[in-house]
């Protein structure tokens, strides 16, 4: 999966760019960081960390979430964005699984499929929380200076970035 790591993470960025034309604008380095962190994640998952990054990767999904939510899209627009990632998944790793023993290659599979399933529903309950959030702040009425607040997405990638150092640290 590392091997493919770049490539995945390029294609997912275009698609993404390309797709959603109508939601709050993103630097692209913020949105390939996003990605980044969240197909690390999924390396360590299916490795000997993957009990130690389950905390990290619902708080990488839920910010997704969160993160879909601020660039204004609906909810199963996130859910197609990490469904997207499925399918990469698929046609880049397929063909690197295929020299393995066939119960090895589909313990990969399922556990990928499983890790990106229980993403999808976290996310949805990041975004979720952020558009209730937002409801209520503001008495149902959005904000006008309701707008994508760079710095504070920043910020949070900083800090689900350390976690997972921390826990791969300790490999």
């Amino acid at each position: 999966m590392a091997d493919h790591r770049d490539a995945v993470i390029v294609e997912w960025t275009d698609w993404l760019g390309h797709r959603v034309a109508s939601a709050e604008p993103t630097r692209r380095t913020t949105m390939e960081r996003e990605l980044r962190l969240i197909y690390n994640i999924m390396i360590e998952s299916v490795g000997p960390m993957r009990r130690s990054v389950n905390e990290v990767w619902h708080h990488a999904c839920e910010h997704y979430g969160r993160f879909g939510a601020a660039r204004g899209l609906a909810a199963g627009e996130v859910v197609e964005e990490i469904q997207y990632l499925r399918g990469l998944l698929i046609r880049r790793i397929g063909p690197a699984l295929t020299p393995l023993r066939q119960r090895q290659a589909m313990a990969i599979i399922l556990r990928l499929n499983t890790i990106l399933d229980k993403g999808i529903a976290v996310a949805v309950v990041g975004y979720t929380d952020a558009l209730v959030a937002t409801l209520f702040t503001q008495n149902g009425v959005p904000a006008p200076d309701s707008a994508l607040d760079q710095a504070d997405i920043e910020k949070q990638l900083e800090q689900i970035e350390a976690e997972l150092a921390a826990v791969v640290k300790h490999r």
